[in-house]
């Protein structure tokens, strides 16, 4: 089956990469004529463990084609992605269909023959409606049907989430497009993968629903974590007993510095703003957003509290940007709330990060980059750890307690333990979800009496 995705973003790009690995003949179109020469020559313009090698694969096996050009890569297209960006509208927090209805208008000129427009990126409820409006509107004998087909993938392991997805969610309005669809997923239907065909209505409120339920849980357990923290428990031991329960899951309740990236921030923003043009107000939803905001500075106020109440002409060395390991997304990452405030608290700030220099480089001005974590610990006052790379969960605590100038840590991910700070030299660690620094040091040294 030929395939044209329109976008090379994240979702447009690892979509196409996939569709081509299940044997389609796929063509991804972007208007960006810089980034389709990187993508012909090999290079893949974001981050994602694995998408390189599968890219060059099926460009190698001429299941896969990058085009500037639409009309040609619609020629004798059966399905028709749409995988443009939908970000939050300034102002008023709706997703911005911009760039969806002006894809869907150009798919309207060059319909040629019957053909599914398939909505893959994020859109409120009732927007693949409006794409159907639009099209016919723009090209009234065009033959086609709309289908909505939200993603689920996980930027650090997007292929395998599409190879191995816990489900497949598709809406069709008919028998015609829904046949479609099912061959195009027909290697995960074979492999018993489940493909749940709903109404568009449907397919387009499970995406909201399922990620918002998921920054609930996040934000649910950091602030179980702060009451953690008054009185005297451990947010793990917390986090395990709850998640051994069968009905809650152990996934999503590892406290830290809040939410971040492409889709969370973005997807609870809408879904309470369809809430309130709807007069049915999101209002867990609308708590979880606040909350989570609280949450990024109250991170801030732990790294001040190792600083002694004042950040002024002390050196801060940051672990990680990102909003999560394994990628390069800096979109809505806690960092961009905590750096800035150290810096703007007068801290001298030195940053390390796997990926995240070149986004990070734009958005957090005036800090120092380094390559290597214990360059950035050399005479630091505080090891701030923000984002859970696995450079970062072996390091060698004693060597980095030896470069600092006053050796504190605030592991704001869990990483490590006040008994590991301890026994590596540190004279203050600040975790989340524990007691206070000084309360987990005297326990240690009772402890070991």
């Amino acid at each position: 089956m030929k395939i044209a995705v329109i976008g090379t973003g994240y979702v447009g790009l690892v979509s196409g990469v996939c569709f081509s690995d299940f044997g389609h003949d796929v063509v991804c179109v972007d208007k960006d004529p810089g980034k389709v020469a990187m993508l012909e020559r090999g290079e893949v313009p974001i981050y994602e463990h694995g998408l390189d090698t599968l890219m060059a694969k099926n460009v190698e096996a001429e299941r896969l084609t990058f085009t500037g050009d639409l009309p040609a890569a619609m020629e004798g297209a059966e399905a028709v992605f749409i995988a443009v960006g939908t970000p939050t509208r300034r102002g008023d927090g709706h997703a911005d269909l911009t760039y969806v209805m002006a894809a869907a208008e150009e798919i309207a000129a060059n319909l040629t023959g019957y053909a599914v427009v398939v909505t893959k990126s994020t859109v409120p409820v009732g927007t693949n409606r409006q794409v159907k409006q639009v099209i016919r509107k723009a090209n009234p004998k065009a033959e086609f049907d709309v289908a909505s087909n939200p993603e689920f993938l996980r930027e650090g392991a997007a292929i395998d989430d599409f190879m191995r997805p816990d489900r497949v969610v598709v809406g069709v309005q008919n028998d015609r497009a829904a046949d479609v669809m099912n061959e195009i997923y027909r290697p995960l239907f074979l492999r018993e993968f489940p493909v749940v065909v709903t109404d568009l209505e449907s397919a387009e409120m499970i995406k909201y629903a399922a990620n918002a339920f998921l920054a609930t849980k996040i934000t649910f357990i950091n602030e179980i974590a702060a009451l953690c923290e008054r009185v005297g428990a451990d947010i793990k031991q917390v986090s395990k007993g709850m998640g051994l329960d069968g009905r809650i899951g152990n996934k999503f309740l590892h406290a830290g510095p809040g939410y971040g990236g492409s889709c969370f921030p973005k997807d609870t923003k809408a879904l309470a703003r369809i809430g309130q043009d709807h007069a049915m107000p999101m209002q867990i939803t609308e708590t979880v957003i606040k909350v989570n905001e609280e949450i990024k500075r109250r991170m801030i106020d732990k790294i001040v509290d190792l600083c002694d109440g004042s950040l002024n002409g002390k050196t801060v060395a940051v672990l990680g940007v990102t909003f999560k390991p394994n990628t390069d997304d800096m979109r809505d990452a806690p960092a961009l709330t905590v750096v800035p405030a150290l810096v703007g608290g007068g801290a001298k700030v030195r940053v390390c990060d796997p990926q995240g220099r070149h986004e990070g480089e734009a958005l957090l001005p005036g800090v120092h980059w380094v390559e290597d974590p214990y360059k950035a610990a050399q005479k630091a006052d505080v090891l701030v750890i923000l984002t859970e790379w696995n450079e970062f969960r072996a390091l060698d605590l004693k060597r980095m307690a030896r470069r600092m100038e006053t050796p504190r840590m605030a592991d704001l991910r869990n990483i490590y333990s006040a008994k590991d700070a301890k026994r590596a030299g540190f004279e203050a660690y600040e975790a989340v979800g524990r007691a206070s620094q000084i309360k987990l040091f005297d326990a240690v040294d009772t402890a070991a009496e």
